[in-house]
């Protein structure tokens, strides 16, 4: 029987919750994306309140302290820090009910069979709307994308109503005992692998993030590789990402996150369009982590080794060539449509979800 899957987010993370979307519809199932805010990165969006999203240098300095204050591992629950965020977020739930409860009438979100929470998050900080599908029978999943769970924490009372919990990050299967590992769904047919020819080697690094990418440690190694090879170096940020895949499509080589303050956190979307492309790309992962994927096409650098790698890569075209088109199989192989439904279903089924394959 086909299903009818809501996922509500409260944004577009890289284009990760709207793939799940799009890989239920491609087996017949009734899909949507609610989203909070508007991404600023030029993903789909598909239903979007358009709330508005503080981003002032206060906004700013008030989520990385947030992070500064939870990096000291173990899981971590949601919730205001003083009375002040409290009553913030009391405020803040009135000004968006309206906004909310109109498109849960316009657009029947009470009627969906399951509801994933990505990135674990209700559309209130209450928890109210989830409470309300709960109340009504409906199946729930919350599922982690990325620094959700090691910065922010669960929400407890979400928690205690999913009916299954997944994330797409290794690192959150030692924060949160018991959660389900699952490779994020990536769709190839719109990437292909372009024959390159160019007079020196160009190596992309696009950080969304430079903190977590380790940037300015990569452009130290970087400035240190010009020295003693020809190279091409194209640092892209905050630029359209339509505009980064057109560039990333020529390139040689990738530096993901090397070095970076979530050290060892190993890949995402960004990762998997570069290999998707045929692009080699170095990242960091911690070694559980790398033993964890298997067999993989990755060259697994720390800030340490990132130099060496480098020239190593440089020097060996036909290593290059190899990698390329590892990268494009491991891709199909691990991150379609077709194999994460499979892993899906058999999580839905050992949680009383139903939805075919």
């Amino acid at each position: 029987m086909k299903k009818k899957i809501l996922h509500i987010a409260p944004q577009n993370f890289a284009g990760m919750p709207h793939d799940f979307v799009k890989m239920h519809r491609s087996f017949g199932h009734e899909s949507r994306l609610l989203t909070m805010y508007r991404n600023t990165l030029n993903f789909e969006e598909d239903i979007c309140l358009g709330l508005k999203l503080q981003t002032g240098s206060f906004a700013r300095k008030w989520r990385n302290k947030k992070v500064d204050m939870n990096t000291g591992g173990g899981l971590k629950f949601a919730g205001p820090g003083n009375s002040a965020e409290k009553l913030f977020f009391e405020f803040r739930d009135i000004k968006n009910s309206a906004v909310i409860e109109k498109a849960v009438k316009e657009y029947g979100l009470l009627d969906f069979d399951i509801y994933h929470f990505d990135g674990g998050m209700d559309l209130y900080r209450d928890v109210r709307f989830a409470r309300r599908l709960k109340d009504m029978g409906k199946k729930i999943v919350c599922c982690y994308f990325g620094s959700d769970l090691r910065s922010r924490g669960i929400f407890s009372e979400l928690d205690s109503i999913s009916d299954l919990n997944l994330t797409v990050e290794y690192d959150h299967l030692d924060l949160y005992k018991g959660i389900n590992y699952i490779f994020f769904p990536f769709e190839t047919s719109g990437y292909e692998i372009r024959e390159r020819s160019n007079s020196a080697v160009k190596i992309i690094h696009s950080p969304t993030n430079r903190r977590f990418k380790g940037t300015d440690k990569i452009l130290n190694v970087i400035d240190e590789v010009k020295k003693i090879r020809n190279i091409e170096f194209i640092l892209l940020e905050n630029m359209d990402r339509h505009e980064v895949l057109k560039v990333k499509s020529t390139c040689d080589l990738a530096i993901d996150q090397v070095g970076g303050e979530m050290g060892g956190s190993g890949y995402g979307r960004n990762s998997i369009e570069n290999l998707a492309m045929g692009v080699p790309t170095f990242t960091e992962f911690a070694p559980d982590y790398f033993r964890f994927i298997g067999e993989n096409p990755f060259i697994n650098s720390t800030i340490g080794s990132l130099k060496e790698d480098l020239l190593r890569l440089i020097d060996d075209k036909r290593e290059r060539d190899r990698l390329a088109e590892f990268g494009r199989e491991w891709v199909e192989e691990n991150h379609s449509y077709r194999a994460v439904n499979r892993k899906l279903a058999g999580y839905y089924e050992k949680s009383n979800i139903e939805a075919d394959e």
